[in-house]
């Protein structure tokens, strides 16, 4: 089967769209997030059957040529993690567009990706959404930039020398029948007005969407969970859901989310959030460890959630 990217092919009309969900059965799951050893692979979840969606938020690390972490050096880690986990959504930031065509390459042939550059088009990084064909097909998608315009390209403000963005996309579920939405973000890493304007935004544009419609958000939002305004804005504003905390009972051991190559934290500062909201249960969360040979595939860990439709089933 071909692929096709999808960046700029839908055309963006706003996530408008509201339908009734139904009820399904929930898929048996694990009563731990912890990793473990199937076939010799380290996984957190694992691709996962039934009506449960597995997804995971992942900092890829921009593709420089050279040094001790060259992409050349990380790509085969970053696509043994991704083939042992294959979500079905995967929101990724700083790729840049050569680094997704070999991702999208190293996936199988059912992956599709949707997203634009910061600079507009396929210049600068993005934050490019992943999701699998077989499960969920792209009803809508667009782009805004983290800005006074937001829809700009290449736009910025409040401080932040960095353009930042988002990256929506409508996903139709072709096994439940429902829909949902997906935002993906990365926010400033030096300015904290940058931060909660942004997340400000970001919390407008989601109270936008109709109140039917489930919405995952995926990000590095390079400040600590719980301890900043921007993630308050988010979860006070937009109606949020931590999915770290809403499975408690039912996630793996913490570890700081950036490591920049260094020793992992155990217990450290969570900068890369997932969200949800509306009518998806969350049934486990994880911290991805994974590395081959003291290699690991970015200078993040990938965090992960596995998410359950809670109503009806549309007939």
């Amino acid at each position: 089967m071909s692929r096709r990217v999808h960046s700029r092919i839908l055309r963006p009309v706003g996530l408008v769209s509201a339908l009734a969900l139904g009820l399904v059965a929930p898929l048996a799951l694990p009563a731990s997030a912890a990793q473990s050893d199937r076939g010799g692979e380290r996984r957190v979840f694992g691709p996962v059957e039934g009506d449960t969606l597995s997804v995971m938020s992942f900092n890829l690390k921009f593709a420089s040529p050279v040094g001790p972490n060259s992409w050349r050096k990380r790509r085969p880690v970053m696509a043994e993690l991704l083939r042992a986990e294959l979500p079905a959504v995967l929101g990724t930031q700083e790729g840049l567009h050569r680094q997704l065509l070999d991702i999208e390459h190293d996936l199988p042939d059912h992956y599709d990706w949707v997203g634009e550059g910061r600079a507009g088009g396929t210049a600068d990084e993005h934050c490019a959404i992943f999701f699998d064909t077989r499960r969920l097909s792209a009803v809508d998608s667009g782009n805004f930039w983290l800005s006074d315009t937001p829809d700009v390209p290449g736009s910025r403000s409040w401080g932040n020398t960095t353009v930042r963005m988002a990256t929506w996309v409508r996903l139709r579920d072709r096994r439940t029948g429902t829909e949902l939405a997906v935002l993906n973000t990365h926010l400033d890493n030096v300015s904290e007005t940058s931060r909660v304007r942004s997340a400000e935004l970001i919390r407008d544009r989601l109270n936008a969407i109709p109140a039917g419609l489930p919405v995952i958000v995926t990000g590095d939002f390079n400040a600590v969970a719980g301890r900043s305004a921007a993630y308050s804005t988010l979860v006070e504003g937009a109606r949020l859901t931590d999915t770290w905390i809403a499975a408690a009972e039912h996630r793996g051991p913490l570890f700081a989310t950036w490591h920049g190559y260094h020793p992992l934290t155990p217990d450290g500062p969570r900068i890369d959030w997932m969200f949800v909201r509306g009518d998806l249960a969350v049934a486990a969360a994880g911290v991805n460890t994974y590395s081959r040979d003291g290699q690991f595939p970015s200078d993040h860990l990938p965090i992960q959630a596995l998410l359950t439709p809670r109503v009806d089933r549309l007939s």
